[in-house]
């Protein structure tokens, strides 16, 4: 790493996690008998089928700003750690799986995340769901992990009415289909645990949709988004880096980018993470819960 870039990454670093630790990592709220926190099982419409989603509700009667956890490829880091410790903050978090993927129905297929991650976003914003679930629609920040990141910035690239978005260990699913299609083939094998579809089919999605898929294509509409960008020592550090140059190069000057040596799930760096997006969303204007 170049000697200005370890510099910015430490900064950042220390002014987002390296402080005392937000008090949601470690206290619980007052219990609020009224209007207690609770979980809330969704079986979210997309498409023609309903897929399965869980939401982490915060306590109180009012409206709580809304995070959308998007999973990765197949799914097996969900992020239920960071969902909870962020419901103690004051968010609500909606956590789904993708069509085809851990019991949903219908087929997986790569733009289906896109397209269900955007059904979420509508089922949440309908007038009826935002007010059983206590969703306040202007203050709803998506954000996802490995490929999960590839559809938050792709979905926070359309959608002018999201207040941010975090990017996790970002995979880039235009760069990661620039393989041969004998090396897809093998990569979908070591990654179909709970995927409705064959290694052979997801392989000619991946390839076939490559260059449509790459995230620089979406940076002219990421260039109005507030985005917190972590990357690690996984190998995919790159794909966040050409994303974030390209953001700021269409004139984007509310991206917070941190690379932190830990691997692909950040495994032991659990808690930084956390206190980095607690951190990052409390500065966020508007959309911090309120005290």
């Amino acid at each position: 790493m170049r000697a200005p870039v370890l510099a910015a990454t430490l900064l950042l670093t220390s002014t987002l996690g390296a402080q005392s630790a937000p008090r949601a990592l470690y206290v619980d709220p007052p219990r609020d008998a009224k209007h207690p926190a609770r979980n809330e099982v969704l079986h979210l419409p997309t498409h023609g089928v309903q897929v399965n989603g869980l939401a982490f509700l915060a306590a109180g009667a009012r409206r709580h700003p809304t995070f959308i956890f998007l999973h990765g490829l197949p799914g097996n880091e969900k992020g239920h750690d960071l969902a909870q410790t962020m419901r103690r903050a004051g968010w609500n978090v909606v956590t789904f799986n993708y069509r085809g993927s851990w019991g949903s129905p219908g087929s997986f297929a790569f733009d289906h995340t896109v397209e269900d991650a955007e059904a979420v976003l509508a089922y949440l914003r309908d007038t009826a769901n935002a007010r059983t679930l206590g969703v306040d629609t202007n203050r709803i920040v998506v954000g996802g992990h490995s490929m999960g990141g590839w559809v938050a910035a792709t979905i926070a690239s359309r959608d002018t009415r999201l207040r941010g978005a975090v990017l996790i260990s970002t995979a880039d699913m235009g760069v990661v289909g620039a393989i041969p299609k004998a090396e897809a083939v093998t990569f979908m094998k070591d990654n179909m645990e709970t995927l409705a579809s064959s290694p052979e089919t997801l392989a000619e999605d991946l390839v076939s949709g490559a260059s449509r898929r790459r995230l620089v294509n979406a940076a002219a509409g990421l260039a109005r988004v507030p985005m917190l960008v972590l990357s690690s020592d996984d190998g995919l550090a790159a794909h966040s880096d050409s994303l974030v140059a390209a953001a700021r190069r269409a004139g984007n000057t509310r991206v917070t980018a941190v690379h932190v040596a830990t691997d692909h799930s950040w495994s032991d760096r659990r808690v930084a993470l956390t206190s980095m997006v607690l951190r990052w969303l409390g500065r966020l204007p508007g959309a911090a819960p309120a005290r």
